[in-house]
């Protein structure tokens, strides 16, 4: 269980619910409902309180998914909401989840990405719109397959306009327009 005021359960469902409203329901990733609706999402709240817990979750779950068939678990969402909390701390922290990957001679068949309820691209402001493609409601380190993102870019024309298309939806949606989003939870 972790200290975070909500059961692992109701962290999960929230991290679902902006998974289907945010993610595909805005198409945020093309790629990422025919994983939902599969089933193929692996969801792991972490009970670290620190970064080096985490870490060793983190080793965990790579293990998992680098073992696991991607027919049975395709990505992984390792949800922390106990430890990075501050957006700068969980930044350092990619740096220490890539090095892990390489570490563990997986660089080239895994990536993690990140999702953060702060995050903040470099040069915009804080409360930027254009930041929400990629902040989620806890701390989550997104465990990708290689090998899976190969397959969706060769089958998704023009690829490279994934971000652009974002940044324009979240600007005609707004804050008031994210806010309604989530107003019913």
């Amino acid at each position: 269980m972790t200290s975070s005021t909500n059961a692992p359960e109701e962290i999960i469902a929230k991290t679902k619910v902006w998974l289907e409203k945010a993610v595909i329901g805005l198409n945020l990733c093309p790629f990422a409902k025919a994983v939902h609706v599969k089933n193929q999402i692996r969801y792991v709240v972490s009970a670290a309180t620190t970064p080096e817990a985490l870490l060793a979750d983190l080793i965990v779950e790579l293990e998992t998914l680098a073992e696991c068939s991607a027919e049975k678990i395709e990505t992984t969402l390792l949800i922390h909401p106990d430890t990075l909390t501050d957006f700068l701390d969980y930044n350092d922290f990619l740096d220490v989840a890539d090095a892990t990957v390489e570490d563990m001679d997986l660089g080239g068949v895994l990536q993690v990405a990140s999702f953060h309820p702060q995050y903040q691209f470099d040069g915009t402001a804080a409360d930027d719109i254009d930041n929400y493609t990629n902040r989620s409601p806890y701390p989550t380190l997104h465990l990708l397959r290689e090998e899976s993102i190969e397959k969706a870019v060769a089958a998704y024309p023009q690829t490279d306009t994934i971000f652009e298309k974002n940044i324009e939806t979240l600007r005609s949606l707004g804050h008031d327009g994210w806010a309604r989003l989530f107003a019913a939870e």
